[in-house]
């Protein structure tokens, strides 16, 4: 009986050494791909979603892992990292500007009027020349794109058009573009750090901020202010990238695995977007917090000079363009 057990014990080892020799050489590259959000966000749920569809499409030869919570470097350092062959993938957005100047006109505000026009966009002409742009000058491809969600003002009363900002003591990114913008639409902006916002909007030291949704949530905003003004002042979008040396060391066959997994994830963060602003919306409304439809037209033509002014020459006639539209 002993030697029964100790024969079967034997053949289970070598099934499983052989089903694990098997993977091993089934698996022939795996991509590491880092980012700066948390396990909970899109980005990474999208990032672990691309790991899935491209494993299934290459039937397990090429594997992602996927490396949250700037574990593997900080967005500059990713960005290097790629450049250096020592990272394979990441999520980045205008700080690619730094290699390819198109790149700023990821989070122009006021120049995409809604979520279709900046789809528009990111995935016509002009997304195009950008990507172009990444590859040549930053040596990395983007191969989809995450939107973000809109910035909108919140405040203790209501506006609804540039005039009922009157002068409004509201905090903003040490950003001299958003410094400038606000002054424009007649705000009285002041850079200050994020972690001193609530605090100042409780003391009234200010009296309104603006983020996205989800960032007035998890911030408890809702707390020290009433209102929730839907500028949506700046739309963006970010990418998913892949680092041009990893690129060009797959084959035709897999590049194209890739695009294809790509697009389910873009797909796939798109539908958790969506759903993040109808779920931080009736949380907010919950919480007592009124929003306020407004002049959506009023604020852009109001900003526009100040916009057109921050941009580089090189973008200028591009941002010309969207506010026409």
């Amino acid at each position: 009986m002993r030697l029964f057990k100790s024969l079967k014990s034997v053949a289970l080892a070598t099934c499983f050494a052989a089903i694990s020799t098997s993977a091993s050489f089934a698996q022939e590259m795996t991509l590491k791909l880092g980012h700066l959000a948390n396990e909970q966000n899109a980005w990474h749920l999208a990032a672990v979603k691309f790991g899935e569809e491209l494993s299934a499409l290459t039937d397990g030869r090429i594997a992602v892992e996927v490396f949250p919570n700037e574990s593997l470097g900080k967005e500059i350092d990713l960005i290097n990292g790629m450049q250096l062959g020592t990272v394979d993938m990441t999520i980045t957005g205008e700080s690619l500007q730094n290699w390819a100047p198109l790149a700023a006109l990821l989070a122009v505000p006021y120049a995409y009027k809604s979520l279709d026009h900046m789809d528009e966009v990111a995935s016509g002409e002009i997304g195009d020349d950008i990507r172009d742009q990444i590859i040549a000058n930053a040596q990395i491809r983007p191969i989809a794109f995450f939107a973000r969600g809109p910035r909108n003002l919140t405040s203790q009363r209501p506006i609804a058009s540039p005039a009922d900002l009157n002068g409004m003591k509201m905090r903003v990114p040490n950003v001299p573009l958003f410094v400038d913008v606000w002054s424009a639409l007649g705000a009285a902006p002041t850079p200050m750090a994020f972690s001193e916002v609530f605090t100042s909007l409780q003391s009234g030291v200010i009296e309104g901020q603006e983020n996205p949704l989800a960032l007035i949530r998890s911030a408890t905003f809702n707390e020290v202010q009433g209102y929730v003004n839907l500028t949506e002042h700046v739309r963006s979008w970010i990418y998913l990238t892949i680092a041009e040396s990893t690129w060009q060391e797959l084959s035709a066959e897999d590049q194209e695995a890739v695009m294809k997994a790509a697009a389910v994830a873009q797909e796939y963060e798109r539908g958790l977007l969506l759903t993040s602003l109808a779920e931080d919306r009736d949380y907010l409304e919950g919480k007592g917090m009124e929003f306020v439809e407004v002049d959506g037209a009023a604020f852009q033509a109001a900003a526009k000079e100040a916009v057109l002014a921050n941009v580089s020459d090189e973008i200028r006639p591009i941002v010309e363009g969207l506010f026409s539209e």
